[in-house]
């Protein structure tokens, strides 16, 4: 929300997430947020958008914990005109930045100063792994009945106040980035449709002005429950825009994605825990999923690399310091080494899933993980783990993953500098939530992994 500021003096400081005063908008994002070992550099990004009626002159200057002359990491003057925006990326190497540390962002406009303040640590590592799960997926309603068939029926019941719960439960175990899986529920998938921005069935898990019909949860709003409490605990959201349809990047998706992406900044961007924008298409490593002739597997990689150009140039207009991220498979990458230069330059965040079932014939989980770790870095993005903590039953419902086979990736993929997990709801549940979601093994999950994070936790101020 837009707040005006009435001035008496000349300046005035602001130390928010993201500052709206005057005629202008101050962000500032780390990637990744929160804890990093010092074997990952963090990637600062500050964003301006000069939404005032004339063209005005900046001056910015990022700090490292202090502001003042020693500690200053960037400098810079703009000029932007009436609407335009600015983004300015700054690389810090962490190496021997171990501890609580800060960045700050000042921003001066002849009027106003500004500034934003965002924490993070630094802990000392032989590798770029936390070796913890820093977040999770949240699905509001599980896309799949059968995949979902042991909480679908318990989450759709859930309250905005039992939301607030979950987050609390999932920062109380260090998952604190939510990924929400999609706004909008709608089964299609790319090339079965004939969908277009106007014709859109799908239904909305808010109060949605595009798109009016709603998911039949209990639940009023639960992306402001969950971006409101996620705000109160200092934690990160990745709004999953989508779904339009599973793998589809047409120009036409591209066009709804864009309109949606709009609303939710509209309804939601003034939150301090809105990090990032999240895809919710997902795609195969290959890049071109299943199409069988060369000339469509051409087509689809070329509409995955348009699709993330425009959006990114889209969504830099009015938050161009938010970060996109896209959740594919970890398999047939070799098949996308020609796609992934070009879509990782308007990619800031790749996070691969299914590592630990690669299919015979194909690379072994690590060997697909460094090699996407190259790409990430020739690209100059990040690379994060989406670890999977279910297992398959034989009617294809999912159950928690047992404990030593979540360590077990922890342990053996050690190179991403974040790791998610799909997903929190109907795999973990907090014993003390006024409503389990799921199975009685999703409180033992808990427990297990709450045991192994203190462990962790305790080894490393042992090590200090």
């Amino acid at each position: 929300m837009k707040r005006k500021i009435f001035l008496t003096l000349c300046f005035i400081m602001i130390v928010v997430s993201t500052v709206y005063g005057g005629d202008n908008r101050v962000g500032l994002t780390l990637i990744p947020p929160g804890t990093i070992t010092n074997k990952v550099d963090l990637d600062i990004r500050a964003g301006i958008v000069n939404q005032g009626t004339e063209q005005q002159d900046f001056k910015i200057s990022i700090y490292l914990n202090n502001v003042e002359q020693q500690s200053l990491l960037h400098y810079s003057t703009i000029t932007l005109p009436i609407g335009a925006s600015h983004s300015i990326k700054y690389v810090l190497n962490t190496t021997d930045k171990v501890g609580n540390n800060r960045i700050i962002l000042r921003v001066e406009d002849g009027k106003q100063s500004y500034e934003v303040t965002k924490k993070f640590e630094v802990i000392e590592s032989d590798i770029r792994s936390t070796r913890l799960i820093d977040g999770a997926w949240a699905g509001i309603y599980h896309w799949s009945e059968i995949e979902g068939k042991h909480w679908n029926a318990d989450i759709k019941q859930m309250t905005d106040a039992q939301w607030h719960e979950m987050v609390r439960s999932m920062h109380n175990i260090g998952m604190d980035v939510i990924v929400i899986q999609e706004v909008f529920r709608n089964q299609e998938y790319v090339g079965q449709h004939k969908m277009n921005v106007d014709n859109y069935p799908g239904k909305a898990f808010y109060p949605s002005e595009l798109y009016p019909d709603r998911v039949p949860i209990m639940a009023h709003d639960p992306l402001e429950a969950i971006l409101s409490e996620a705000d109160k605990l200092g934690m990160s959201v990745m709004m999953g825009v989508g779904m339009f349809a599973w793998f589809d990047f047409s120009a036409e998706s591209l066009e709804w994605h864009k309109q949606v992406a709009k609303e939710l900044w509209n309804k939601y961007g003034s939150h301090p825990s809105f990090y990032s924008f999240y895809i919710s298409e997902e795609c195969a490593g290959n890049l071109y999923n299943s199409e069988q002739t060369y000339e469509m597997q051409l087509v689809r990689k070329k509409e995955i690399c348009d699709f993330f150009r425009e959006f990114k140039k889209y969504i830099k207009k009015f938050a161009p310091e938010k970060p996109i991220m896209l959740a594919t498979n970890s398999m047939g990458v070799l098949d996308g080494a020609d796609a992934y230069p070009a879509l990782l330059q308007n990619l800031d965040i790749l996070c691969p899933f299914g590592f630990a079932r690669m299919p015979k014939g194909d690379l072994t989980g690590k060997e697909a993980a460094d090699i996407l770790q190259n790409f990430c870095d020739d690209a100059g993005a990040h690379l994060w783990f989406d670890l999977e903590a279910f297992l398959f039953n034989p009617d294809n419902s999912l159950y928690p993953r047992p404990i030593e086979e979540i360590i077990h990736d922890l342990t053996l993929l050690d190179n991403f500098e974040k790791v998610l997990c799909y997903q929190y709801p109907g795999v973990f549940n907090d014993p003390k939530m006024s409503r389990r979601i799921g199975e009685k093994r999703t409180i033992k999950l808990y427990q297990q992994y709450q045991k192994y994070m203190n462990d962790v936790k305790r080894m490393r101020r042992n090590n200090k």
